[in-house]
């Protein structure tokens, strides 16, 4: 069996746009958005280790705390996104360089931030690859996980 990682995103609504008061939470719990909650339950489900994809913190394994609201994608063009060198070094020093398959279970812009930090030679999978939107994506999410099947 193949020693590999899943990537997921974050997602624009954070646990603070519902509970404003809300102190730093693990980042499993931080992103509640249907997208990103769906392709977390599913990398939580199929997968022993995954990490979520922040353009503000970066590479955040789930019980990792995020401290608190941000307003930031990887598109955006804002100075504040984390650069790809910082994705590189938080890579290395996580340990997420060592997997053989990394399957991104993301839209466009996560996985090409993915494949900018792990490069051209890694294997990797796109399970959501040719959805034609985010409706297609969480059906075939959510029905994976209901069936506890794997999408191929």
């Amino acid at each position: 069996m193949k020693n590999r990682l899943c990537i997921t995103p974050c997602g624009a609504a954070k646990i603070w746009d519902r509970y404003p008061e809300q102190g730093g939470v693990p980042a499993k719990e931080a992103y509640i958005s249907a997208f990103g909650t769906a392709c977390h339950t599913y990398a939580d489900t199929f997968f022993d280790h995954w990490v979520i994809l922040s353009a503000k913190h970066g590479f955040l394994f789930p019980t990792d705390i995020v401290p608190e609201n941000y307003d930031l994608a990887f598109n955006s063009g804002s100075p504040d996104i984390i650069s790809i060198e910082e994705l590189k070094r938080q890579a290395k020093e996580k340990g997420l360089d060592a997997f053989d398959e990394l399957v991104i279970v993301a839209g466009r812009k996560h996985i090409k931030v993915v494949q900018e930090v792990f490069g051209k030679d890694c294997m990797y999978r796109f399970p959501l690859q040719g959805c034609k939107g985010i409706g297609y994506m969480l059906q075939k999410l959510k029905k994976a996980v209901k069936e506890n099947r794997e999408i191929d």
